[in-house]
């Protein structure tokens, strides 16, 4: 299988990213993360040249700006929730009957709902930081040499995002990309976007490099 660890570790820099934006508002060692990495800065272009970045110190951009967004987008207008988009009572599904909560389980990703702004597992932060483990233990697979192993991740992370994350993640993402107020979490929606559609295409080329 022609995999690099590099491209492994892209895909684990992205998810990681991606997943701690949406799953609860920035901190100040977020914000630091990407000012730091100029290569993690180019990712969010309308960011790196917003006239209130270079205005403001992150505290202020933080606390007057970012977490008023997050709470816009997250919490008050846009519903980030899987449930929502694929019910059609439109309901969210918190309890144990959430689709994805089996899955979850059989593979030992446990969601500390408290510790995030979100109500169920479905949420997208969550189902980000989902694909995110599986790219972790894909490294760890790859690193040992188990092929087997690395099909059955990318088996795993394909059947998800076909089933689950891609049937309803993008038309929130446009959304989210289209009510955003700050250039962060336009960026964010579209850099989103943009990598689970090729992750996915990627994804389905090893597949098929296997077969």
């Amino acid at each position: 299988m022609s995999i690099t660890e590099e491209e492994i570790d892209n895909r684990i820099t992205l998810y990681s990213l991606i997943s701690r934006l949406m799953i609860i508002e920035v901190d100040m060692e977020f914000l630091e993360f990407i000012e730091k990495n100029q290569n993690i800065l180019e990712l969010f272009p309308n960011y790196k040249e917003w006239d209130k970045r270079k205005e403001f110190s992150n505290k202020i951009l933080k606390e007057r700006y970012l977490d008023v967004d997050y709470a816009n987008l997250f919490l008050l207008h846009l519903v980030p929730y899987e449930s929502f988009y694929k019910r059609d009572d439109q309901m969210i599904e918190s309890g144990g009957d959430n689709p994805v909560l089996s899955l979850y389980n059989s593979l030992d990703f446990r969601v500390e709902l408290d510790k995030a702004r979100v109500v169920s597992p479905d949420h997208i932060g969550v189902e980000l930081e989902f694909i995110y483990m599986l790219t972790t233990a894909l490294k760890k697979a790859f690193r040992a040499d188990d092929k087997d192993g690395m099909r059955e991740i990318l088996q795993v992370q394909k059947g998800f995002m076909q089933e689950h994350l891609l049937d309803w993640s993008p038309m929130f993402l446009i959304n989210m990309k289209r009510e955003a107020r700050t250039a962060l979490y336009h960026d964010g929606a579209e850099l989103a976007l943009e990598f689970l559609l090729s992750d996915f295409e990627y994804i389905s080329n090893k597949l098929e490099e296997l077969e």
